[in-house]
Parts: C-alpha cells; sequence; structure tokens
C-alpha cells in the first residue's frame, strides 16, 4: 500500500502533467503558436527532463511519471512551434 505522501506525490504530478494538456490541444488545433514563448517552453523542458533524471536517480515514481509526461508535451509543444512559424 502507497503511503500518504506518494499519494499527494501522485496527485501533484497529475495536475501538473495534465496543465499541459489544454495548452497541447490549442497548438494541435489551431495551429498557431504565435504567442508561445520559446524560450520558456525550451527552459521548461531541460528543467522538467532534469526532475526526471533526479526522479530516476532516486526512484521516486511520482517525479518520474509527472516529468517525463510534461516533458514529452512540452517538447511536442516546441516542434510545433517550429513546424507552425
Amino acid at each position: 500500500m502507497m503511503d500518504t505522501i506518494t499519494i499527494i506525490g501522485l496527485i501533484a504530478a497529475a495536475f501538473t502533467t495534465i496543465s499541459l494538456f489544454p495548452q497541447l490541444l490549442k497548438v494541435w488545433k489551431t495551429k498557431s503558436t504565435k504567442d508561445i514563448s520559446t524560450s520558456m517552453f525550451s527552459l521548461y523542458c531541460g528543467g522538467v527532463f532534469l526532475w526526471f533524471v533526479y526522479g530516476v536517480y532516486v526512484n521516486d515514481l511520482p517525479i518520474i511519471i509527472a516529468n517525463s509526461l510534461a516533458f514529452i508535451q512540452a517538447f511536442i509543444i516546441l516542434i510545433l512551434k517550429a513546424k507552425y512559424k
């Protein structure tokens, strides 16, 4: 059975990961990225990738899950930003 702090971590992971999805959907549907900051998403990708590496190193499931999914979404947004420029 999971302890309370792991459950809190998983819920936080779900919230932060889901928070990028509406932006990804909007970019995908509208094919518009003019209001997306390349610098912000690049830094964000770097940050969540490093959090993922940290999570793997300390074997922390919520950190691994949240940051791998957040990285994938943010990276797709960056790719779409380049594609729809």
